[in-house]
C-alpha cells in the first residue's frame, strides 16, 4: 500500500434494457471516508458494454498516479478478462474478431496508471454498494435523451455484446 494514500475502493455495475437497448453504469469509488457515485447512459448499447464502462469511468476517476485499487464487480466478462488472462491473449492477437475493442484499448490505458485487484462478487445478492450501483446504472439508462453509444454500431453489430 502507498504509504502516502489510502486504498481505493471501486464498486461496479452495469446494465441494459435488451441486449442491445438503453443501458447504464453505476460506480461507486470509496477512500477512507470520501465516497462518489458516477453513473452515465447510452441509448443503445449492451450490458457488457456497460460493466466494462464502469471500471473505466470509476479508474478515470482516481486523481493521481499509481493508486491501490480495489474493483468489486459481478461481471465475470470483466473480472475473467484480467483474472484469466483473456486480456492479454486478445493483446497479442491484435484483439481480432474480439468485441468492445473500443474500451478495451481505454481501459489497458487507465488501468496501467494504477495498481489494480479485481474481485468479483455474485450479483443481485444483497451487497449494499453492488445494489446501490445496480440502482444507478437502471436510473441513467432510464433517463430521456440517452447519447448515442459511439463504440456500438450496427455495423459491427456482429462483433459486439
Amino acid at each position: 500500500m502507498n504509504a502516502e494514500k489510502p486504498a481505493i475502493y471501486l464498486f461496479t455495475d452495469g446494465a441494459a434494457s435488451g441486449n442491445p437497448g438503453p443501458g447504464g453504469y453505476g460506480a461507486i469509488l470509496r477512500c477512507g471516508n470520501y465516497e462518489k457515485e458516477l453513473s452515465g447512459g447510452f441509448s443503445c448499447t449492451t450490458n457488457n458494454r456497460m460493466e466494462l464502462l464502469a471500471v473505466i469511468k470509476g479508474l478515470e476517476a482516481i486523481r493521481w498516479e499509481g493508486a491501490e485499487v480495489h474493483v468489486v464487480s459481478d461481471s465475470a466478462y470483466v473480472v475473467k478478462a484480467i483474472q484469466e488472462g483473456w486480456l492479454e491473449s486478445w493483446k497479442r492477437t491484435g484483439f481480432k474478431k474480439k468485441k468492445n475493442v473500443d474500451l478495451w484499448l481505454r481501459f489497458m490505458d487507465v488501468y496501467s496508471r494504477h495498481r489494480v485487484t479485481f474481485h468479483w462478487i455474485k450479483g443481485h445478492a444483497g451487497h449494499p454498494e453492488n445494489e446501490r450501483c445496480d440502482a444507478l446504472a437502471v436510473q441513467a439508462r432510464s433517463l430521456p435523451d440517452l447519447p448515442a453509444d459511439e463504440g456500438y454500431t450496427e455495423e459491427n453489430l456482429d462483433t459486439l455484446i
